[in-house]
């Protein structure tokens, strides 16, 4: 709980437009350094100015955390990837001759509206500066190009065309993605890695 009024004042700016274990936390910490600032011999007023002075202000704090947001840093890196995954991908359907494959015409358009859904999603993410939400639409990116990908190999296995090289490579780098995407949603997802990485930037950075 904060101990004085300008900190549940600074604290309420705060509430709703970050998660809420993020605010605990934030709490937390300027109740810790307005003590400390007590300590010091500042009177109360003068020791919250401080406190919060030291955090910064609410839309610093905010930038902060959506610059720091996992799930902001996962869109980035599946941005960066994804046209070597589709390079891939474009070379193992043109050697396996995917035109060819018995899929629903729909199936394939679903497919395509999809993946388009994806690049939206992560590019909001990426290109969000001061809504910490936005940048949760890069796990939801995520979650659904691990669908995807998971779509292409099922497909793959049960269609069992001749498996050139370049659809190989472009299994594996599905795999990989997969993979890593898998490992870093649980930090997309939660809110306290988010907490620290956004409340340790801010104060670092004055």
């Amino acid at each position: 709980m904060a101990g004085h009024q300008l900190i549940e004042e600074h604290l309420a700016q705060l509430a709703g437009r970050l998660p809420g274990g993020a605010v605990d936390e934030l709490a937390d910490g300027l109740t810790e350094t307005w003590h400390h600032h007590l300590a010091t011999g500042l009177p109360p007023t003068s020791a919250a100015h401080a406190a919060t002075a030291e955090f910064g202000t609410p839309d610093q704090i905010i930038d902060a955390f959506v610059t720091h947001a996992p799930a902001r840093r996962m869109a980035l890196r599946l941005l960066a990837s994804g046209p070597v995954v589709g390079a891939c991908w474009a070379a193992g359907l043109i050697a396996g001759r995917g035109w060819t494959w018995p899929l629903p015409h729909p199936l394939r358009i679903v497919f395509g509206v999809l993946l388009c859904g994806v690049i939206v999603a992560l590019l909001a993410a990426t290109t969000s500066r001061h809504s910490y939400r936005r940048t949760r639409l890069g796990a939801a990116g995520g979650v659904v190009l691990v669908t995807l990908d998971a779509a292409m190999l099922a497909t793959v296995s049960v269609i069992t065309p001749p498996l050139a090289w370049p659809l190989l490579a472009a299994i594996l780098a599905s795999l990989t993605r997969i993979a890593w995407t898998a490992r870093s949603l649980p930090a997309a997802l939660g809110p306290r890695h988010a907490a620290s990485a956004g409340a340790g930037g801010t104060r670092t950075g004055g």
